[in-house]
Order: structure tokens, then sequence, then C-alpha cells
């Protein structure tokens, strides 16, 4: 009995210090107290309950979760599920942690919080929107403000991921928080620039609520406003701006946030800026996104896109084995998704192995339907890239979801002239403008009036036929719309031309319906008009190019009655008085009277001046530079001396019959030496 009453002495003196520590958040201390307790009395089930709550509080989480399963007798779910839940939640093991909530037999607010957290981690957002509201309408504590905060981030997440087009909550954007969760609603919706002044907002907001507290430094304020920025930044890149995205996305990395999750999202934006380009610094960024603990962070879809920029991070720095390996298991984890497989055909389309891509594709096709016209748009490039247009058209031809469409039926027509397959072209103007008769008539029961998709396929299809010759098979479609709009002249106007080839009795006919030249005159004020100064300028230039074309005329005429042939020019020391020598046009050496160069009248003048210098006497020597020598043509080597003293290549000279090769040599080293000389 003594040793009993000291026991329970010691274990009252035990519980004052657990209790007083844990007031104090000492909850190291408090655990330390506690586990003498259970030396005392190991089933003490309040000593083991403040055991786990001690271990939570420190981060202990897998081992405050190994006793609550060691003493599952002691400590049943009815007294520790909201424990066990939280430290599976905090595990991860997110499934687990649901089935702990739902195995609770008392739904208790905590346990309703935990289950809001649980269901948002699942991405069961409908439910988790629908459990966020039922803690609203019956909690009034101090929390409400942060069970507003989910809730508007489950609005946000429905919008992100799901295009749930999210519903006003009426919240009052007090809180950057809230700020924030508005702003993602608003990029989920594709409205970019009201997002982006709610992030301004919620970035002021931030600044004002940290500013308050005097221990939050500048650091401190920066690090929190990253996520905020990193989002700036993402409607930067969805506005085109990726070079002011680049330099805020790097700003926030130098700033190492903690968020592994904000820092793979960061890099693996970076690394679709990049692309095929700057593969060096994506192949740095992708080590972010392998962090610890990023699967936990982010949602599926943010994990899926950075796993297919990893596939094609691979392709493009040719780690052709790597690509394959991830796109082929990406494709196991998603069957039905096309980018794993177009990734593989990308990367066979690299090394060359088109074919291959292109059954690889027909095989997706075959066995997912529903994305086959995709996979089928794919293939058909594929095989326009081979220089199969005709099997690419064949392919195209195969969508019958996209046949009728006007983008499709121009691509076919466009690559069927191409290939100077008219009738094939036709043929698909048929077969969509029948899909448009057929389809309205089903919905108009009858009624049959066109849309104005239809009636303009049937405008393209007369121009294409009238435009290649087929005017019987154009007639029919111009009637068609001459009848839909009796007014449209231009309709008739074409009408006519095709039948006065085919039937001109009916042009005839078809001609009264023409309005008159009275009813088509305009109320123009014509000197106004000529006035104008468009059209004073346009009158300037045709009177000008009329006038120079009539001056032509007329001198054209004038040569024809006259026939007067035009002087030519004389040189200028030619004398009337005196006979021209008839061989004037032969160069000196042909001519009679050359007897020759006159030898050894410089043998004494060589050794004299200086290097490179001439004698007075060269000057008497040049036969065309005497009075009595007859004009001659240029001499062919006259363009030496200008290229010796001027940058500019002279004209290139005939060089006449018989003239030695090494005199213009000769003349070329003289002047270069003289130049050399001074």
């Amino acid at each position: 009995k003594m040793a009993a009453a000291a026991g329970a002495g010691a274990a009252a003196g035990l519980w004052s210090e657990v209790n007083r520590c844990g007031q104090n958040g000492d909850f190291a201390r408090a655990l330390k107290s506690v586990n003498k307790i259970l030396q005392i009395n190991k089933e003490d089930v309040t000593a083991l309950q403040c055991k786990v709550v001690c271990l939570i509080q420190n981060g202990n989480f897998k081992e405050a979760l190994g006793v609550i399963n060691t003493h599952t007798k002691v400590l049943t779910s009815d007294i520790i599920a909201f424990e066990k839940a939280y430290c599976e939640y905090r595990l991860n093991r997110i499934e687990s942690a649901l089935k702990t909530i739902q195995s609770a037999s008392q739904q208790t607010d905590k346990l309703k919080e935990l289950y809001g957290q649980v269901l948002y981690k699942l991405e069961r957002y409908d439910d988790c929107l629908a459990a966020y509201r039922d803690l609203i309408r019956n909690s009034q504590d101090e929390y409400e403000e942060e069970r507003k905060t989910n809730l508007s981030a489950v609005v946000a997440a429905q919008s992100t991921w799901e295009k749930v087009v999210p519903e006003d909550l009426g919240l009052r954007e007090a809180t950057y928080e809230l700020c924030y969760n508005s702003a993602c609603a608003l990029i989920g919706q594709g409205k970019l620039n009201e997002a982006m002044k709610k992030l301004q907002k919620a970035e002021e907001l931030c600044r004002q609520s940290l500013s308050e507290d005097s221990d939050v430094t500048e650091e401190d304020i920066e690090a929190e406003l990253a996520i905020i920025h990193g989002q700036m930044a993402y409607i930067m890149q969805l506005q085109g701006r990726t070079e002011d995205a680049l330099q805020l996305y790097n700003q926030i990395i130098k700033l190492k946030p903690t968020d592994v999750g904000l820092l793979a999202v960061i890099a693996n934006n970076i690394i679709t800026i990049n692309k095929d380009q700057n593969v060096f610094d994506s192949k740095k960024k992708v080590k972010l996104t392998n962090a610890e603990g990023v699967e936990h962070k982010l949602s599926k879809k943010q994990l899926q896109a950075i796993e297919f920029n990893k596939a094609l991070l691979a392709m493009y720095t040719n780690q052709a084995d790597q690509c394959r390996k991830l796109s082929a298991s990406l494709q196991s984890q998603s069957p039905e998704h096309l980018l794993p497989v177009l990734i593989q055909a990308a990367q066979l389309c690299r090394e060359k192995q088109h074919v291959k891509a292109v059954g690889l594709l027909q095989d997706f096709a075959d066995q997912h339907p529903a994305n086959a016209a995709e996979i089928k748009l794919t293939m058909a490039q594929l095989k326009i890239a081979q220089g199969s247009v005709t099997k690419a058209c064949m392919i195209l031809r195969s969508i019958e979801e996209l046949q009728h469409k006007p983008g499709m039926v121009s691509a076919l027509v466009t690559m069927y002239s191409h290939e100077e397959d008219i009738d094939s072209a036709i043929e698909v103007f048929t077969q969509a403008i029948q899909w448009y008769q057929q389809h309205q008539a089903s919905q108009t029961r009858g009624a049959n009036p066109k849309s104005p998709v239809h009636l303009s396929l049937i405008r393209e299809a007369a121009n294409f036929k009238l435009k290649h010759g087929r005017k019987k098979e154009a007639i029919s479609d111009l009637e068609e719309l001459w009848k839909q709009n009796p007014k449209d002249v231009h309709t008739l106007a074409q009408l006519i031309s095709a039948y006065s080839l085919v039937d001109p009795e009916k042009a005839k006919v078809l001609s009264k319906h023409l309005p008159s030249s009275d009813t088509m005159s305009l109320k123009v004020d014509v000197d106004a008009l000529e006035n104008s100064h468009g059209a004073t300028y346009v009158r300037k230039k045709a009177g000008k190019l009329t006038g120079d074309n009539q001056q032509k005329e007329q001198g054209q005429g004038e040569v024809k009655k006259k026939k007067k042939k035009k002087k030519g020019k004389l040189p200028k020391n030619y004398d009337p008085k005196v006979t021209p020598d008839p061989e004037r046009w032969l160069p000196m050496r042909e001519r009679s009277y050359y007897r020759g160069r006159k030898k050894g009248k410089k043998k004494d003048q060589v050794g004299k001046g200086t290097q490179g210098s001439t004698t007075t006497g060269s000057s008497e020597l040049d036969a065309s530079r005497t009075a009595s020598s007859p004009p001659t043509s240029p001499r062919p080597g006259s363009g030496a001396a200008v290229s010796a003293t001027s940058n500019v290549i002279p004209p290139r000279h005939q060089k006449p019959a018989g003239a030695p090769a090494t005199k213009k040599k000769q003349q070329q080293k003289k002047k270069k030496g003289a130049k050399g000389g001074w």
C-alpha cells in the first residue's frame, strides 16, 4: 500500500508537469514526463493519448502512428480516430486517412475539417466543396476565415483542372490568400487581365499584412510573395510575354524558396519556354522537378505535364532510349492519353522511321476511336512530309466528324488541286454540301433554310468549278445561290457568264433580270471626286504616261516617213579638206603603211634618271599623239593606267587580233614602278 501510494503521488506530480509543459508549448519536455507515467502504468489510456499528441506536435508522425497501431486494444478508433487519420494524412497515406475518417463512429468537427483536406488531396473537388460548405454553415469560431480560404481554393482548382465555371461564393476578398485563389479561378476561365489585377491586389495585401509584424524581414516578405509572383509570370507566359516571364521565374529561383512544389512548377515552365533551344539550361532546371516530396505537393495533371516535358527534353537532347522509356511509362499510366504516343511517333520520325511512326499512330487510333481524329491528323501530316499527298487526303477523308468542316474542305481541295485531281476536289465539295443539306433538313423539319456556312460552301464550289472550266457543274450551284438571294447581282452575273457558253438563249433570258443602268448609277459628286487629291495624282500620272506614249508614236511615224539617218560623230581633229584614211578602222599593225618600230633609239637612254622614270622623248614615239596620224579606236591597254590610280574596276576591252600580249604587261609594269618610286 505504501508503494502504491508513493507511485500515485509521483504520477500526480508528473501529470502536473505534463499539464504545465503543454500550456507552455514545450511538448518535448512533456513527452519525457508522459514516458515516466507509462513506466508506472503501460496501459494508461490518457498517457498514451498524450504521448501521441506530443509526438504529433514534435512532427514525429511515423512514431505517433506506431504507438497507435501498437496499442489498438486500448486506443480504439473512437478514442484516437482523429490523431490516427491526421498522422496518415501527414505521411501522405491519403487513402488510409480517408478510410480511418469514414470508419469513425462519431464525425466530430475536427474530423470534418480533416475530411475536407483529404478530399482536396484526392482531387474530389465536388465532395470537398460540399464538405466545406457544411462546415461554414454549422461552425462559428475563430477559424472561419481559414475555411473560406479553403473553400475558394477548391473553386479555383475546379476552374483550373476541371474547366468548371466557378460560382460566385460572395466571399469578401479581405486577405491576400482569398485574392490569390480568386486570381487562379480567373486564370482557369482564361480571364488573364483580370487575374493579373487580382494578383497585384494580393501582393499589396500581403505586403501590408506582413509589414505590420516587426519581426518579419524583407526577405521573409519576398519569400511569401514568391508564389504570387510565380503566378504572375505564368500569366505573362500565357500572354506571349516570354522574356518578362523568364526574368521573373529566374528571380524567384534565386530566392531559393523552401516550397519544392513551387520550384518544380517554375522549372517546368522555364523548360516549356526553352523548348528545343537552350537544352543545357533545361537539363539543369529539370533537376528541380525531381526533388523529394514534389509528388505530394502537386496535382496529378501538373505531375503528368512535368513527365511529358521530361520525355520531350530527352528527345531534343537525342536520348532516344530515355525518351522511349519515359513515353512508354506515361502510356501505361494513361493509355487513352494522346501525348505519349505522339512523343513516340516524333522520336521515330527523328530516327527516319516514318512508316513505323504511322503504324504506331494507326494502332492507337484503332484502339481508341474517341481520339482517332487527332491521331489521323498527325498521320496525314507525316504523309505530306513524305510527299504522299494523295494518301494524306485519304486519311483526312476518313475522319467523318471533320469532313464537313470548312477548314477540312479547304485543306482537301487545296491538296487535290496541287495533285491536279479536280474530280476528287469537286467530290469533297459535294459531300460537304450534302451533309449540310441533310443536317439542316433534320433540324428544321423540311423547311431547309441555308446556313451561312452552307451558302459559303456552295459559292466556293461554284467558283472552283468555274475556275477549272466546269461551267455546266457550276450552273446548278449558282442557281441555288441565286434562288436563295435573287437580289445578288454578282451571282446572277456569274450565272449568265456560265450559261453564255452552254445555253446562250438561257443567258439572254437571265440577263433581263439584271438591273438597268439608271438604277445602278450612284449619286456621286463627280467634280468633287475628280478634284480630290488621289484622283488628281492618278490623272496627272496617267496624263504623263499618255503624253509619253503619244510622243513615241509620233516619233515612230516621222521615222517611217522621212527615213533620215542620224548624223555620226566626227573626231575633233577632222579636216573636211583632207580625205580620211580608208584604213583608219584597222589596227596600226595591219595597215599597209605600217613599218614597224624603229630600233636602237632607246639604247642610249637606259640607266638614266630615277628608277621607273621615262624620258621626255617617249611622247614623241606615241603615234596616237601626232597631229598627222588618223584617229583610232581606244587601245586595249588603256585601262591599265586607270587601275593603277583608282579602286574602280575599268571595263574589259576586247583584245585586237594580232596584238602582242607582252606589250600590255610591260606598260602595266612601268606604271606600277613609277607609282612605287614616288
